[in-house]
């Protein structure tokens, strides 16, 4: 029993979705666009970079979201959030956008998300993109300690590392062996049930 109520902080992409850009660079065959938050640490960087790869092949958000319409979140995915939504309060916290993310949130039964939103010109290109704030997740789990939970968390990427360091205990979710190599004080789940069997003892 833990002195205050827990709250569970997941990562979306990797965690319970296929990755979006990775979907994405397969079905427009631009093999540079694979290139995720496992791969680059730089997040700003990053973007950039897809935001101008978009650009130069004239693709807009509407062809990123006819992709995401067709996509399914990962096998066994929903059943694990379900069973959890049952046992704490989960917030998935994400660095992905809301424009992209809302068809995959119904298929999981509408969890809570927090994540950033991107910028859209007339004509429907991705001309930028708007972080709710710097190193959001980290924050969010300062925050939610700060009032009092204890903070459980999950994610499987460089941009997750914040929020498993901040949390009172965080665990890696099928990480990339660079990702594992480089942070070997989080226990790694290959599962649901293995991590459903790691985040259970923080439960009330």
């Amino acid at each position: 029993m833990h002195p205050h109520p827990t709250v569970v902080t997941l990562d979306l992409e990797g965690v319970f979705t296929p990755e979006i850009w990775i979907a994405f660079a397969d079905k427009v065959g631009i093999p540079e666009l694979r290139r995720t938050t496992r791969d680059e640490p730089d997040y700003d960087k990053l973007m950039r970079f897809r935001i101008a790869l978009l650009k130069d092949h004239g693709l807009t958000l509407a062809d990123i979201q006819a992709v995401i319409a067709a996509m399914s979140p990962l096998p066994g995915a929903r059943e694990f959030l379900d069973w959890l939504r049952a046992r704490a309060q989960v917030i998935i916290l994400s660095d992905t956008f809301y424009q992209f993310a809302q068809p995959l949130m119904a298929k999981l039964n509408y969890p809570t998300l927090f994540c950033h939103s991107l910028v859209i010109d007339a004509s429907g290109m991705i001309t930028d993109y708007r972080l709710r704030m710097p190193d959001s997740k980290r924050a969010a789990v300062n925050a939610l300690k700060a009032i009092n939970f204890t903070i459980v968390a999950a994610g499987d990427s460089y941009n997750d590392v914040t929020m498993l360091k901040e949390a009172d205990q965080g665990f890696l979710f099928r990480p990339p062996e660079n990702v594992k190599a480089e942070f070997p004080q989080f226990p790694v789940a290959e599962d649901y049930e293995t991590l459903k069997g790691y985040i259970e003892p923080w439960l009330f």
